[in-house]
């Protein structure tokens, strides 16, 4: 198989996790195959003619899980499909995640819908990753129990103290941590990508960006770069990324 394929993908599996949040899990064959933690999908949306990028939230066997939230028309499409039902999924695409050595204390900080990218990465490393999630309020938690079924350390935070911790992620990361891996909105990414600078400790971002084809034939999810020689370009999170290393992403 290439890099990546279009496949049929019956839903074996759907949950609802939260408010407007959907576990799906597809039998997906060679595309799990090939799959790696980090990457993501293109899933064709009925009567849409850009199909909607999800990421790959788990990978077993020869299945795939995606956790998605719905946000619009297309994504509202994707939710009404049911176990026995197909999609149609363009994947895997992308860069995933630079797991690296297993043996070091690593943490996983995710906001939002940017979690559910981190559960697969985290899984490697068990009990020696700490996963430092954050949500608005307890009604959006979703995934802790994945993460403690990976045998991974879970810090729950929300903005209103309802669940968990009170106040930003960044305020409850483990100082022992020897890498960190994030998922989630900007200012986030930004906090965490200016933690690991000045803790000295090797950090990788993945963007969340509305991204068109996929494959990095059009300009929709241009995002700006440090060449390294104090200058800049424009990448494409889903050719270049989603995942970079933080020192490439150039913040404004």
């Amino acid at each position: 198989m290439k890099q990546y394929d279009v496949r049929q993908c019956r839903i074996v599996n759907k949950e609802t996790l939260a408010q407007g949040i959907y576990s799906v899990w597809v039998e997906a064959g060679e595309l799990a195959a090939a799959a790696r933690p980090g990457q993501f999908a293109q899933i064709y949306a009925p009567g849409k003619t850009l199909r909607r990028p999800i990421s790959i939230c788990e990978i077993q066997g020869d299945r795939l899980r995606f956790v998605f939230q719905v946000r619009g028309e297309g994504t509202a499409l994707l939710a009404q499909a049911g176990e026995g039902e197909c999609w149609d999924i363009l994947a895997p695409l992308g860069h995933g995640f630079d797991l690296g050595s297993l043996d070091r204390r690593v943490c996983f900080v995710g906001g939002g819908i940017g979690v559910p990218p981190l559960v697969e990465a985290a899984k490697a490393f068990g009990a020696n990753a700490v996963a430092v999630t954050g949500f608005r309020s307890r009604d959006a938690v979703i995934l802790q129990e994945d993460f403690r079924k990976n045998g991974n350390e879970v810090i729950l935070v929300t903005d209103d103290g309802s669940a968990g911790l009170q106040g930003l992620v960044t305020e409850h990361l483990p100082q022992d941590c020897q890498a960190l891996f994030a998922c989630g909105p900007t200012p986030m990414l930004r906090a965490v990508a200016a933690e690991a600078q000045r803790r000295g400790i090797p950090c990788q971002l993945s963007l969340e960006q509305r991204m068109a084809c996929g494959v990095g034939a059009c300009l929709g999810c241009a995002v700006k770069l440090n060449t390294g020689d104090g200058g800049w370009r424009y990448g494409h999170v889903c050719k270049d990324g989603p995942v970079f290393q933080a020192g490439q992403v150039a913040f404004d």
